[in-house]
């Protein structure tokens, strides 16, 4: 009988099997869960230039040092009324005029290092929305102007925008898509690997300030009306996307 079907071979047999299968496995294992992934992550950019067709100016009226605080509110209410009053003449709603702020505060004069009552101040701001630009370009300035002549001596800013940023702002990813993915493929060419799919994306939306203009100091409230020159221009809606890929050598 061949020895090595004896009981005590047949066991070192086994027990040599089992360890090499163990071994196999380990591998096995080891390049599954440490397998390297290998990727490179592109950015594209895409730009959609429109014109505003809605605006949205804040303005204000500051009244100050009235003896009782009824006489600031009430100088103030008669000075919003009539804005409001000239605003509708131009054919803004009275729903595209929303209060962003009201305020009545005590004031105080310091003489001779001593704080001493000054009257009482009050503040009210309105944020006035605009659309139908393209009907209607100067209408921004004859809103300001007329703000003005009413009694308005605070205009914070103007912000220009666009009903349909969202279609824009699809238009703007689209065309970063495609630019992402023609610098992949010059990319993975010029390094010599294959691109074998899409690991993960993100999307930003940098910011940009080109459609507000800045309000400099008050104006209005008394003298001749100045009519401004605010111009809306052209705006753009930038999207950035950025494009993940598994790589390969070829």
């Amino acid at each position: 009988m061949n020895k090595i079907w004896e009981p005590k071979y047949l066991l070192i047999l086994v027990a040599i099997l089992a360890a090499t299968g163990i071994s196999v496995v380990s591998i096995l294992r080891d390049k599954i869960t440490n397998q390297q992934y290998r990727q490179i992550t592109v950015v594209g950019r895409g730009t959609v230039s429109y014109q505003p067709d809605m605006a949205t100016v804040l303005l204000g009226v500051q009244v100050d040092k009235s003896a009782k605080p009824e006489e600031a509110l009430g100088v103030l209410n008669r000075k919003i009324t009539a804005i409001k009053a000239g605003l509708m003449k131009l054919g803004i709603k009275d729903e595209a005029i929303d209060t962003r702020n009201y305020v009545l505060n005590q004031q105080y004069d310091y003489v001779n290092g001593i704080q001493q009552p000054a009257g009482y101040s009050a503040n009210q701001q309105l944020a006035v929305k605009i659309d139908n630009l393209a009907v209607n370009k100067d209408l921004v300035n004859k809103v300001v102007a007329a703000a003005s002549g009413a009694g308005a001596n605070q205009i914070s800013g103007v912000s220009f925008g666009v009903n349909n940023l969202e279609d824009l702002k699809q238009q703007a990813r689209v065309l970063a898509i495609a630019d992402a993915k023609n610098k992949a493929v010059n990319l993975s060419q010029t390094a010599g690997v294959s691109l074998t799919g899409i690991a993960g994306w993100y999307e930003n939306m940098p910011v940009d300030m080109n459609g507000y203009v800045d309000g400099k100091g008050g104006m209005g409230g008394s003298g001749g009306i100045i009519s401004p020159i605010i111009s809306a221009g052209s705006n753009e809606v930038v999207m950035e996307i950025g494009l993940s890929y598994n790589i390969k050598d070829k």
